[in-house]
C-alpha cells in the first residue's frame, strides 16, 4: 500500500518530480565543475544545444501520444539540414526561399512517411527504420559524403544570433502578462461553468513562482549575450503546440487516436487523417530542427543528426509521455529534453568517456518507461 501510494503521489505531481531533478544534475556538475556548469556562457550553449532536440521532440511527443513512433528524425533532420547547406552554399539561393523550400520538403516527407503509416498501413516502427536508412543515404549523396561549408552569415545568424538585452526585456514582460491573463482566463471560465476555483493566493503563488523564473531567465542571457534566436524559437513552438493540444479539435483527437483508435475511428473521426498531419508535422520540425542545426555549426554535416531519433523519444518518455499512446505534452517532452542536454553537457565539461555518456543516457530512457508502466499500474 505505502508503495503504491508513492507511485501515485509520483504521478499526480511527475513535472514538479522533474524539475527537482534537474535542479539536483545542475546541482551536481555545478559543483564538480567549480561553477562552471551554470555560468551565462555555458547555460547558453546548453540551451541552444538543447533547441535542436527540443524542436524535434514537439513533433515526436505528438507522434508517441497518437501511438505511433518515428525512428527517422535524426536521419531527415541530417537530410533537410543538408539541403539546406547545399542551397545555400552551391546554389546561392536568398535564406527565406532555402527556408521555404526546406520547411516544404520537410512536410512532404512528413506527408509521406503518414501516408506509408495510415492508408498503406505499414507499421510506423518500418516506416520509420527504412527512413532512417533511406534519409541517410540520400544525404551522403546529397552533401557528396563532405561537409558543406561555409554557409552564408544570414543562415548563420539563425543558429548563433541574440536578442538585443531590451528585447529580452520585452519578451519576458510579454510572457508574464500572458500567463497573467491565462490564469485569469482559466478562472473566470471555470466560475462560469459552476466549477470550483483555485484559491487566489494559489494562483498568486503560482504567477509569483513564473515571474521568478522569467526574471532569472532574461537576467542570465542578458548577462552573456542575449537570449539565443534558436531558444526564441523553442519559446513559440512551445506555445502553438500547447494551444493546439489543450485547445482545438485537432489536439484533443490526437489524444484519442492515441488511447483507443478504434473506438475513435467508430466515432466518425477520420483516424487516419488525423495520423497523416502528425507525421507531416513531425516532418516540418525535422526540418527546423535540420536548418537550425546547420545554421549553428555553419556547415552542412553528412553525419548530422545521427542518434537524433534516440535523444528525441528519451525526451518524450523522460517528460512523460506514454509509450502506450494516449498521454503526454509537449512542454514535459521539451523538460526530458533539458535533462538529455544538461546530462551531455555536464559529462562533456568533465570529459567523461563517450560509452559512459552513452550507458547513463540509455540508463535513464529505460528508468523512465519503467516509471511510466509503475505509474499507470498505480493509475488502475
Amino acid at each position: 500500500m505505502k508503495n503504491l501510494n508513492i507511485k501515485q503521489l509520483f504521478t499526480q505531481y511527475k513535472m514538479l518530480a522533474l524539475l527537482i531533478a534537474i535542479v539536483l544534475i545542475w546541482a551536481f556538475f555545478s559543483w564538480k565543475t567549480e561553477g562552471g556548469f551554470i555560468t551565462p556562457r555555458n547555460l547558453s550553449n546548453l540551451m541552444r544545444q538543447m533547441s535542436i532536440t527540443g524542436i524535434v521532440a514537439c513533433g515526436m511527443a505528438l507522434v508517441i501520444i497518437a501511438g505511433e513512433i518515428d525512428l527517422s528524425v535524426g536521419s531527415l533532420l541530417g537530410l533537410l539540414g543538408g539541403v539546406a547547406a547545399v542551397l545555400d552554399v552551391t546554389h546561392h539561393l536568398p535564406l527565406p526561399v532555402n527556408l521555404m523550400l526546406v520547411l516544404a520538403l520537410g512536410l512532404l516527407i512528413g506527408l509521406f512517411n503518414g501516408y506509408l503509416t495510415a492508408y498503406m498501413k505499414i507499421p510506423s516502427f518500418i516506416v520509420g527504420l527504412g527512413g532512417m536508412l533511406a534519409y541517410r543515404g540520400i544525404v551522403l549523396g546529397v552533401t557528396g559524403g563532405t561537409t558543406v561549408a561555409p554557409v552564408s552569415a544570414d543562415m548563420v545568424y539563425l543558429g548563433q544570433g541574440y536578442l538585443s538585452a531590451t528585447t529580452g526585456v520585452l519578451l519576458g514582460i510579454a510572457l508574464f502578462a500572458l500567463a497573467v491573463f491565462l490564469t485569469w482566463q482559466q478562472r473566470n471560465k471555470r466560475a462560469q461553468h459552476g466549477l470550483d476555483v483555485a484559491p487566489l493566493w494559489r494562483d498568486g503563488i503560482k504567477i509569483a513562482a513564473i515571474a521568478a523564473v522569467l526574471l532569472a531567465f532574461v537576467m542570465t542571457f542578458n548577462s552573456y549575450e542575449g537570449i539565443p534566436l534558436p531558444v526564441l524559437l523553442l519559446l513559440v513552438l512551445l506555445g502553438i503546440f500547447s494551444y493546439m493540444t489543450t485547445q482545438t479539435v485537432f489536439g484533443r483527437r490526437i489524444y484519442a487516436v492515441g488511447s483507443n483508435m478504434e473506438a475513435t475511428r467508430l466515432s466518425g473521426i477520420n483516424v487516419n487523417a488525423i495520423k497523416l498531419w502528425i507525421f507531416g508535422i513531425m516532418g516540418l520540425m525535422c526540418a527546423l530542427a535540420g536548418l537550425i542545426n546547420t545554421a549553428r555549426l555553419a556547415a552542412g554535416s553528412p553525419s548530422a543528426g545521427t542518434s537524433g531519433e534516440l535523444d528525441a523519444i528519451a525526451a518524450c518518455f523522460i517528460g512523460g509521455t506514454s509509450m502506450r499512446g494516449g498521454s503526454g505534452t509537449v512542454y514535459g517532452a521539451l523538460i526530458g529534453a533539458l535533462v538529455m542536454a544538461s546530462l551531455d553537457n555536464g559529462m562533456s565539461m568533465l570529459d567523461v568517456d563517450t560509452y559512459w555518456q552513452m550507458i547513463v543516457k540509455g540508463c535513464i530512457l529505460t528508468l523512465a518507461v519503467w516509471v511510466d508502466v509503475s505509474t499507470r499500474s498505480a493509475r488502475r
